[in-house]
């Protein structure tokens, strides 16, 4: 933190170039004849009487071609210095058309490379620019910055328009219209797509405690989650943390493509050894990068790890500033802040007319894992998604470690039609009996423990058994698995459907004499415990095969003991 004394005007918010250097800064407060300025660089050599110069603008970040396959820091500045890029620059629109913000006006490929190696981008208007072609770059070679457009406003200026155009970081990009959920953010992971569904375009958090396996099933989801572009934010995570994503998230193949992931991502790293302003900063420029995808019509998956880190950054500014603390120190904006960040996810119609979403998935990192601490309790309230991990499960290897009964999904009821005209016509069925088993598991045991589980009535044995068997067959799943660490709509539809049965026959049985222990010891309810291991995406006659043979073998207990 500095204090300047102003000579001139300065606006909050406004970038600076602080010192010799030219550090970059941001004014967080006037005072009188004074400004409060964070700066986002090391300040180590600034002494008083170093010259503060504003630029006049908000701090801002260049989003253009050439984002994808990056690893930038929290100001959106390549960790690696690159070579400067050329681009083969080819228009789409003509001299004299109309032009609109958010509006493709040409498509860029990097220059010098071939195929797949620098696929064409799209390139547009920025939002501000609105009106009529007056002069067009004819296709060539170009970088950046050069002016390939010049647009006569509504109001009779000339406005250029380059590649890549600037946009406040702590300002939402405009669109046409917010649209509401339609269909699911598909994880490819059983346990959040069948009982705690996000919407494309929603908001999910994923609180846990150290070792709970949050940054392991955030790299899970990013790598086969439906997404068009990932944009992956590392916000004052350890160092080894962070050197370990940024290792292994370059070499994870891209299941859709066969290529490497990175090269539909983009990767901000923010370390906690960071300047505490930039971290404050980096989750700003995750979700307008996000945005800038979104507004080309492309759906966006944002994983924030952790906004607790953040949230921590805010305090500390806060608490530099003087400013009155609230619960555990945090700054009493701190909810409006989070809601700040979780409004910018949605599923829009974009100024280029367009569909397009930004879902937004952030970690939460409790202290001890306590969930009702201050960051944990306000993200809440601003997300519909809500997977708890569990140490618990995370100590008895049982991934993903997300716990059934604290987790929730406020917009699974709207998502049930998804489901149901994709294969399942009684998902949300399905999914209520499931919880309703496991919520009864969760009070049996506790009596179990008491008076022993073979003490317990048949019908009270078979659903602590049940409900062992939805965790194994359902709610488990391996990521070292071929065949299991993923898993389409379609087999979770098939998976869930026989699981049900089995549930729905087993009572049946027992109702009628069979014992629990008989139904425990069929050969076939051990391939269901498998079921993800066993029967792979080209397998789902297997499951229905396998669903016949529960059918017959459960009739036969019934028939053996009537007899």
């Amino acid at each position: 933190m500095l204090r300047a004394r102003m000579d001139g005007a300065f606006r909050v918010h406004e970038a600076l170039a602080i010192g010799q250097r030219r550090l970059l800064g941001e004014v967080i407060q006037l005072d009188g004849a004074e400004l409060v300025a964070q700066v986002y660089e090391d300040a180590t050599g600034l002494e008083p009487g170093d010259a503060v110069f504003g630029t006049g603008l908000p701090l801002s970040v260049r989003l253009g071609p050439g984002l994808l396959g990056r690893i930038f820091d929290g100001l959106l500045r390549p960790l690696h210095e690159d070579a400067p890029r050329r681009w083969s620059y080819a228009p789409v629109v003509a001299v004299g058309a109309r032009v609109c913000g958010g509006q493709v006006f040409a498509t860029a490929r990097q220059a010098g490379l071939d195929g797949a190696a620098s696929m064409p981008e799209p390139c547009l208007v920025p939002p501000d620019v609105a009106g009529i072609v007056e002069w067009l770059s004819p296709a060539d070679e170009c970088d950046d910055g050069a002016e390939l457009l010049r647009v006569r406003t509504d109001d009779g200026r000339a406005r250029s328009v380059a590649l890549s155009h600037q946009w406040p970081v702590r300002t939402p990009r405009p669109v046409a219209s917010r649209l509401p959920p339609a269909g699911p953010l598909i994880t490819g992971q059983r346990i959040l797509d069948t009982l705690f569904p996000v919407a494309r375009g929603g908001r999910a958090a994923l609180p846990g405690g150290f070792g709970t396996g949050k940054t392991i099933l955030q790299e899970a989801i990013a790598k086969w989650c439906d997404a068009d572009v990932i944009v992956y934010v590392g916000c004052g995570e350890r160092g080894n943390e962070m050197a370990e994503v940024l290792d292994e998230f370059p070499s994870l193949e891209d299941p859709r493509t066969g290529r490497r992931l990175i090269e539909r991502a983009v990767i901000i790293a923010n370390t906690s050894n960071m300047p505490v302003a930039a971290r404050e900063a980096s989750i700003y420029t995750a979700a307008t990068v996000a945005e800038y995808f979104r507004d080309q019509g492309r759906h966006v998956a944002l994983m924030a790890d952790s906004t607790s880190r953040w949230a921590e950054a805010l305090r500390e500014v806060s608490g530099r500033l003087g400013e009155l603390p609230g619960e555990a120190g945090y700054p009493a904006y701190l909810s409006s802040r989070l809601a700040g960040f979780y409004e910018r996810a949605a599923r829009v119609v974009t100024l280029g007319g367009a569909e397009g979403s930004v879902t937004i998935i952030g970690a939460v990192s409790p202290p001890a894992g306590d969930f009702s601490e201050p960051v944990t309790l306000h993200t809440r309230r601003y997300v519909r998604s809500f997977w708890a991990l569990d140490a618990e499960r995370a100590r008895a290897r049982f991934y993903p470690a997300v716990h059934p009964l604290t987790s929730y999904s406020e917009d699974a009821r709207r998502l049930a039609a998804w489901w149901q005209a994709h294969g399942n016509s009684d998902w949300d069925g399905h999914r209520d009996r499931l919880l309703a088993l496991l919520e009864r598991q969760s009070q049996l045991e506790r009596l179990a423990r008491i008076v022993g589980r073979d003490a317990l009535p048949p019908g009270q044995q078979l659903a602590l058994l049940l409900a062992d068997v939805v965790n194994e067959a359902l709610l488990r799943q391996s990521s070292f698995s071929i065949s299991d660490r993923y898993c389409s709509p379609a087999r979770q539809s098939a998976m869930l459907r026989l699981v049900v049965r089995l549930i729905d026959l087993a009572e049946v049985a027992v109702a009628r004499g069979v014992a629990p222990q008989d139904i425990a010891r069929l050969p076939a309810l051990a391939h269901v415990r498998r079921l993800g291991e066993e029967y792979g995406e080209d397998d789902l006659a297997g499951l229905e095969r396998l669903a016949k043979e529960i059918e017959r073998v459960l009739q036969g207990l019934e028939a053996r003991d009537a007899g």
